[in-house]
């Protein structure tokens, strides 16, 4: 099979998109910078890093140090706050023809809904990416994601605001117990899908200083490290889904994309959606080559469609068909 016959194409909400693959929130700004060396409308969508209600500076410094396999990052949702969002970001966005996943966040269910109300009708915008991995200062400084009770009311809440036709994905964090738990809140409170997985809490130890190498003493982990783990989050839920124990619903994958191969294995575990994050860093241009490594990965193993491999490896072998 030529690799150039393969349809890549996939569904997001009313929307067909030309192909899977999103930036992970967080590593391409607003998108400026990447615009530079890969033009942003040949990308399925751009996923925006977070935006909350009111401009944020962020944590100290040093905010990133690399590991093996990874990067270790504490920025603290630095940002522009929505309306500078909205009034200079999103017109420049739709410009280019960018088809906007935009991540938002708070530290109250009040900033969320704040948010989201915002975005309603603006050009260029195809979904919210509920960024529910941070503290709730209203409940202790728990974080909403590590509790099924508090993610269901942010997803619950921020559906009543948002316009009915925007697809609302919740972005879950591996460090739970159970992220079938935290999955079926989400879906049962009224998101349209998951983005999976968000970065693994970590720390490092700078030698020469004898002191955490970040400012914040943790961090989150992301890379070609935490792979594995998004594939097991990743074919943990959608086998829920597949049990009827959560329905259905699409997940966008993410955790140590850098090449077609890396895509294709969390298409497999169940991922409809594919996100690049920390290879932007290394690699700008990394989105266009890793679609064309992904259509070869495709058309080696006969899937004439993207939309095909997404949850193959829970297909039963024809050893286990038999009676």
């Amino acid at each position: 099979m030529d690799p150039q016959d393969v349809d890549l194409s996939v569904q997001f909400g009313p929307l067909t998109l030309p192909n899977p693959l999103t930036t992970a929130s967080g590593c391409a700004g607003y998108g400026r910078e990447l615009a530079k060396f890969v033009p942003l409308d040949e990308l399925g969508s751009v996923t925006t890093k977070t935006i909350m209600p009111h401009p944020r500076s962020g944590l100290a410094t040093p905010r990133m140090a690399e590991t093996p396999s990874g990067m270790l990052n504490a920025i603290g949702l630095q940002g522009s706050g929505i309306d500078a969002f909205v009034r200079h970001e999103l017109p420049w966005l739709a410009e280019r023809g960018a088809r906007v996943l935009v991540s938002i966040a708070g530290e109250r269910l009040e900033d969320f809904t704040e948010v989201a109300s915002r975005l309603n009708g603006q050009p260029g915008v195809i979904g919210l990416e509920l960024n529910i991995s941070c503290p709730n200062v209203a409940d202790r400084g728990l974080v909403f994601a590590c509790n099924p009770a508090t993610s269901y009311d942010v997803v619950r809440a921020v559906r009543k605001v948002a316009d009915a036709d925007l697809p609302l994905y919740a972005k879950l964090s591996p460090d739970v117990t159970s992220i079938t738990e935290i999955a079926a809140a989400c879906v049962q409170a009224g998101a349209d899908g998951l983005s999976m997985v968000n970065t693994v809490l970590g720390m490092a130890i700078d030698l020469d200083t004898l002191r955490p190498a970040l400012a914040a003493g943790t961090g989150g982990l992301s890379g070609p490290a935490v792979r594995p783990i998004a594939v097991r989050c990743i074919h943990q839920v959608h086998a829920a889904m597949l049990a009827g124990r959560i329905p259905p619903v699409p997940i966008i994958g993410m955790g140590g994309v850098r090449s077609g191969r890396d895509a294709l294995e969390l298409a497999l575990a169940g991922a409809s959606q594919l996100a690049v994050g920390t290879a932007l860093f290394n690699d700008p241009t990394a989105p266009l080559r890793i679609l064309d490594e992904l259509r070869t990965e495709l058309a080696r193993r006969g899937f004439a469609k993207f939309t095909d491999a997404v949850g193959y490896a829970h297909r039963p072998t024809p050893a286990e068909r038999l009676p």
